[in-house]
């Protein structure tokens, strides 16, 4: 279908601002910390707190939301987007508060180290380490241990991917449930819809080639299964998975083509595309009609699994 005439509409509003690949990365930060300055902080959940946990090379920042009413709730590790280069706890505040109100689940914001600074393995290394203290310490939040999620949008829903295949291949923690929106999967920018989306509906084909730079040492680095899980050898025994495209998105394919391959593979999986929408359409709830209901769809996904 064609574009969403509201998401369309925030399209044009953005089409000043200087794309990521343009700046430093302190400057993308700044940039990406501007455009979502205007995007509410619903006040929907008990409480949100900030706090640092043990890391894999030091404290790791997190902000723990708790949903209303009482547990023990379903607890979720939760990674941001943002390219593994520009996004931070508050970029994705809104969009944590929303699905801490809808799933009622205890979310685990963790802010992991960022590349290009830390690159590769960093990222990976910090989301693993904040999934397990999240799994041992459920109780303390309010949440049930054995109703362990992992997700993130973006890059964090590749940090997700690539926690579940650390926690299949190490056998702990156990993780229930994979929440995968419009992640990265793979580091192919030529697949149909990188092409087709290249330009002119907000993440681009260079920016995502900028991110990788920035990311990973160098090529044979990216097709790592840890950085691109699409080429994992073996997907069977993962978590049951909800992955959410976008139409207008240059990673809609290779999200797809990773459900396919965890279907193929005998895991349970429900893939959905949201037509006439882009990426980071889910942040974006308080301007786009259309997407209003995909937290409850996200709910009602993990209530078919947990």
């Amino acid at each position: 279908m064609p574009v969403d005439p509201q998401v369309q509409q925030i399209l044009d509003e953005s089409a000043g601002r200087p794309p990521p690949q343009t700046l430093t990365p302190d400057e993308a930060r700044i940039e990406m910390r501007g455009a979502v300055e205007s995007i509410p902080r619903p006040d929907v959940v008990a409480s949100a707190v900030d706090r640092e946990i043990p890391g894999v090379a030091g404290d790791l920042p997190v902000r723990v939301y708790t949903p209303r009413g009482d547990g023990p709730f379903p607890v979720t590790a939760f990674f941001h987007g943002g390219g593994w280069v520009i996004g931070d706890l508050e970029t994705h505040d809104n969009m944590c508060r929303l699905l801490c109100e809808a799933t009622r689940s205890v979310i685990v914001s963790v802010h992991y180290r960022r590349a290009p600074e830390h690159k590769f393995p960093a990222a990976a290394d910090d989301c693993f380490a904040a999934t397990v203290w999240t799994a041992e310490n459920a109780e303390e939040l309010g949440g049930d241990p054995s109703k362990l999620i992992v997700g993130g949008d973006s890059a964090g829903g590749n940090l997700a991917t690539v926690v579940a295949l650390q926690a299949r291949e190490k056998g702990h923690p156990h993780v229930a449930f994979q929440l995968l929106i419009y992640p990265v999967i793979d580091c192919d920018f030529n697949t149909p819809s990188y092409l087709e989306n290249a330009t002119g509906y907000g993440l681009t084909r260079e920016a995502m080639q900028w991110f990788f730079r920035h990311y990973v040492a160098n090529e044979a680095e990216a097709t790592q299964p840890y950085v691109s899980p699409l080429r994992a050898s073996n997907l069977a025994g993962l978590p049951p998975a909800y992955v959410l495209t976008a139409e207008y998105d240059p990673l809609r394919d290779e999200g797809e083509a990773y459900a396919r391959r965890l279907e193929e593979a005998g895991v349970p999986v429900t893939l959905e595309r949201f037509p006439g929408m882009h990426h980071g359409f889910a942040r974006m709830t308080h301007r786009i009609d259309r997407a209003q209901g995909i937290f409850r769809r996200i709910r009602e996904e993990m209530d078919k699994v947990l």
